[in-house]
């Protein structure tokens, strides 16, 4: 069987050119379910206008995506950097586990915005 190997580089460009339009749609998806949704939510005593709801859950969804987006290439920098650093000096796994964890928090403050948005909105 012949193997063949692709570069860090070549896999990285296809993850990146494969989650754009998945996040692309997603956010279309999330858009059109928030504007139908958001005239269903509107209750007769308290007017609001659906096209604020609409905003906000477009406001959450791109919170939300681009902050995976951002951890994501964060992790994959920082992850490749740190298992270079760990294959020469052993001893500084504690230390490139910090650094990778620190890059996913990244997601966690994009979710915690979103969440905030959609408590904020109904």
């Amino acid at each position: 069987m012949i193997e063949v190997r692709r570069s860090p580089a070549v896999l990285s460009r296809l993850v990146l050119a494969l989650m754009v339009p998945v996040f692309i749609l997603a956010t279309v998806l999330l858009i059109g379910i928030g504007t139908a949704k958001a005239a269903e939510l509107v209750a007769p005593a308290v007017a609001v206008n659906p096209q604020i709801v609409a905003w906000g859950l477009l406001a959450a969804a791109l919170s939300t995506g681009l902050a995976a987006l951002a951890a994501g290439y964060a992790v994959a920098k920082v992850g490749g950097a740190a298992v270079g650093a760990i294959a020469e000096k052993p001893e500084l796994f504690g230390r490139a586990l910090v650094l990778v964890g620190l890059a996913e928090g990244i997601a966690i403050y994009g979710l915690i915005v979103s969440i905030l948005i959609l408590n904020r909105i109904g």
